[in-house]
């Protein structure tokens, strides 16, 4: 008896720690168990489903009932490949779904996200991409040190010969962010420079980039805020972390315009693979927006620098978001259709990473 338990703890722990997601329905099609991956793919918790049903936490759970009951009523496994499945609210994946009935009226689903395996290989490229652009990126360092030391010392003597305290406060601004932008471009140079590390909440960061963005945003512009308050401290430069966050930002205000929406929104991911590494833990931030949406011609290329669509832009932003995130372990991944583009930002949580 002790040895069949053990058998069976063992066979749970090696379902928890599965890439792919692994569902168990009773026959009344209720959640007996959800692994990790399965709860990442349908955004929602053990404890939210487990004793119920998927359905309506996910939309897609329709889909995954009618093959779960298919199966109890033939009594026979099958595969379906290539299945379409919306995961949630306007989100779909590819998947190919096995399932299994099993004993006492159970059956067994096993999703396998096709997606992902595009996702690797894009993420591969993405990595090249920014190998290539870093050499570029020191070069344009070490040109930017100079006028931004002009340009703090004068926002100084600016800051001497003003009298009225709230004229002061804006060339204090100024010098701030040139502080700040000293630093990103100290960053930026030299192979073997470690950026300086702290533990930071990353709502502080978006935070910080948020009143940045609505102090440039129309009107017509609105910026919601989706965070999950459980996100743990994050060993990170903070500084860095601003500019890669707000490049991203600035893009979105750019894309929608004079009127839209701007959604930033945090949620933590397990068993996550980054450059062939498969971290426990890792943060997502989306950034999403109701622009119109990457043209085709452009999505293989949006990392590299001097690629923009806009005449006034310098095609810089999105590469020297990249390396600094590179530069923690992380990276940034985007998917974009008329109306709804999201960059994504993935940051392990468990590994101090540095250049």
């Amino acid at each position: 008896m002790t040895s069949r338990r053990n058998q069976q703890e063992a066979a749970a722990q090696v379902v928890e720690h599965m890439t792919t997601a692994v569902l168990l329905l009773d026959d009344q099609l209720r959640v007996c168990f959800i692994n990790p991956a399965a709860q990442a793919m349908f955004a929602v918790s053990a404890r939210q489903v487990t004793g119920g049903r998927l359905y309506p936490a996910s939309p897609g759970a329709r889909v995954l009932e009618r093959s779960a009951r298919h199966a109890l009523e033939q009594g026979e496994a099958f595969t379906e490949r290539e299945l379409r499945v919306e995961v949630s609210v306007g989100r779909h994946i590819t998947v190919d779904l096995a399932v299994m009935p099993l004993e006492h009226g159970r059956v067994l689903l096993e999703l396998s996200h096709l997606d992902r395996r595009l996702r690797i290989s894009r993420e591969h490229s993405l990595i090249t991409q920014n190998q290539a652009t870093r050499h570029l990126l020191r070069g344009l360092a070490h040109e930017v040190k100079n006028p931004l030391g002009g340009l703090r010392g004068a926002a100084q003597l600016l800051d001497r010969a003003l009298q009225d305290p709230e004229l002061r406060e804006y060339t204090r601004i100024i010098i701030g962010e040139a502080d700040r932008l000293r630093a990103l471009v100290n960053g930026l140079l030299g192979p073997s420079a470690r950026p300086n590390r702290r533990q930071i909440n990353v709502h502080e960061v978006l935070e910080r980039v948020r009143q940045l963005i609505e102090a440039e945003a129309p009107e017509g512009v609105t910026i919601e805020r989706d965070y999950d308050p459980s996100i743990p401290p994050l060993l990170a430069e903070f500084n860095q972390l601003i500019q890669a966050t707000l490049n991203i930002v600035r893009n979105a205000l750019q894309a929608v315009g004079d009127v839209g929406r701007i959604t930033l929104r945090t949620r933590t991911q397990r068993q996550f693979t980054i450059a062939d590494t498969v971290h426990k833990l890792v943060i997502r931030i989306d950034v999403e927006d109701t622009g119109p949406g990457i043209p085709a011609e452009m999505m293989d290329h949006i990392f590299f620098p001097m690629v923009t669509s806009r005449a006034e832009g310098t095609g810089l932003g999105l590469s020297i978001a990249q390396t600094l995130v590179s530069q923690h372990g992380g990276l940034i991944e985007y998917c974009s259709e008329p109306g709804k583009t999201v960059f994504t930002i993935w940051l392990p949580l468990e590994v101090e990473h540095g250049e």
